[in-house]
């Protein structure tokens, strides 16, 4: 089997799977001769063996700009595309090896967003892995220069953390990966909390407000139905990029219909997701397949997260350029 084919492959099997895959979030490149393929931008890595999701970037010219410490440099297509590389081509040049995966893979981002996590992984991963590690930086340019400092700081690294993002893993060929990739998610799996009571699942005294309805995956009701869950909504909301583009800087938190219909009322305001503590999680019509992805996503990170684990989010300032960005604006647009 070539390069390509494996790569396609492994893309379709793990963008199948939620637990390291979120609509379409994630990027694999690979290495051939002077060019480098990327994942396109608002592509999904479910859809790889169904249709063409990757494009040829300029590897030399990336790699000339990036040894010269220009992480501004916007990647140089081969030939003619309407899409674009991914806004992370600049972490796959920085990798040497052939194929690089990036993933924001529920079991390990569990655990960096956690204060002190390079400390707490360290502990369990050991040496198993040769892994370096960033604090968290906005995807693009500022991400790829710590990047290229921490993979300049361990040698050889084939893993790199993330904080509130994912990781990144380099290797000859997708078995490599995948070995790397199983080792990891094996340590740091963490039970989630069991689940609560079941959502009130056809609150029509809520219709009138906006269409609002409840979602259908039973384990995002937990957000409001669990109050270890629910309480940490407004404190523990902005925990990854991916998380804040899709579902805005803060959570709409209700503490019964009453309050929730009180503050429509007042304000006019229609979030495209709201959270009715004992009652459930509901949203409006044009709430999307990719925001519900994320939904579940963050679900399944905070109920991951110890009683008492004091976790990392991002502040005002990095939710702010997060959401004033165009590439991610095109992103988004895609995916609709």
């Amino acid at each position: 089997m070539d390069m390509r084919t494996s790569i396609t492959n492994y893309c379709a099997a793990i963008g199948a799977d939620p637990m390291l895959v979120q609509g379409a979030g994630g990027n694999v490149s690979w290495k051939s001769g002077d060019t480098l393929w990327v994942k396109a931008s608002g592509t999904c890595l479910a859809d790889a063996e169904r249709n063409d999701i990757f494009v040829p970037v300029d590897l030399p010219h990336l790699t000339s700009a990036l040894s010269s410490g220009d992480f501004s440099v916007i990647p140089r297509l081969r030939g003619q595309s309407r899409l674009r590389p991914s806004i992370e081509t600049l972490l796959h040049a920085l990798m040497p090896h052939q194929v690089v995966v990036h993933l924001h893979a529920i079991e390990i981002l569990a655990w960096l967003v956690r204060n002190n996590y390079e400390r707490d992984i360290g502990i369990v991963l050991g040496s198993r892995l040769q892994w370096a590690s960033t604090t968290y930086h906005k995807p693009g340019a500022a991400l790829a220069q710590a990047v290229s400092i921490a993979l300049d700081n361990i040698p050889g690294a084939s893993v790199v953390l993330l904080q509130n993002h994912g990781v990144v893993i380099g290797g000859a060929d997708v078995d490599e990966i995948s070995h790397q990739l199983r080792t990891i998610t094996k340590l740091l799996t963490t039970e989630p909390r069991s689940l609560v009571s079941s959502p009130q699942q056809e609150p029509l005294s809520i219709a009138d407000y906006g269409s609002y309805k409840p979602v259908t995956d039973p384990f995002i009701h937990q957000l409001a139905m669990d109050m270890t869950l629910f309480n940490r909504l407004s404190s523990s909301w902005a925990l990854c990029p991916d998380h804040v583009v899709f579902l805005g800087a803060r959570p709409a938190c209700y503490s019964s219909i009453d309050g929730f219909r009180s503050k429509i009322d007042d304000s006019g305001f229609r979030p495209e997701v709201i959270f009715i503590r004992d009652v459930g999680v509901f949203t409006q019509p044009n709430f999307n397949a990719g925001q519900t992805a994320q939904l579940r996503c963050y679900y399944d990170v905070l109920a991951r997260q110890p009683e008492r684990a004091e976790v990392n989010v991002l502040n005002n300032d990095q939710i702010a350029e997060l959401l004033d960005w165009d590439a991610e604006r095109y992103r988004i647009k895609l995916m609709q």
